[in-house]
């Protein structure tokens, strides 16, 4: 699906790239981690749209891994689908 296609009111998710801080693990940092940073780097994962802003062809979109929030241009976005919510099952 196309980003410009979505419709509003509808939960969608999508993968991404982003360069960032990263620590030696390749997570993006800060994290709870005291491990130490790597540098700046290419990190990848998948994140649920939060906005989409269709002058600047940009997404704010929160990672599914990380929790962290990240602001990222429609070109380095793929594989937008929409996102069903279901609710966990008690174990």
């Amino acid at each position: 699906m196309d980003i410009k296609e979505i419709i509003p009111g509808k939960s969608y998710a999508c993968k991404f790239k982003v360069e960032t801080m990263l620590d030696d693990l390749g997570r993006p940092a800060p994290n709870l981690s005291d491990r130490p940073l790597k540098g700046n780097g290419l990190y990848e994962g998948l994140g649920v749209l939060m906005q989409r802003d269709t002058e600047k062809e940009l997404v704010k979109l929160k990672d599914e891994k990380s929790k962290k929030e990240f602001v990222v241009p429609f070109s380095d976005i793929w594989d937008v689908d929409e996102v069903e919510w279901v609710e966990p099952l008690d174990q």
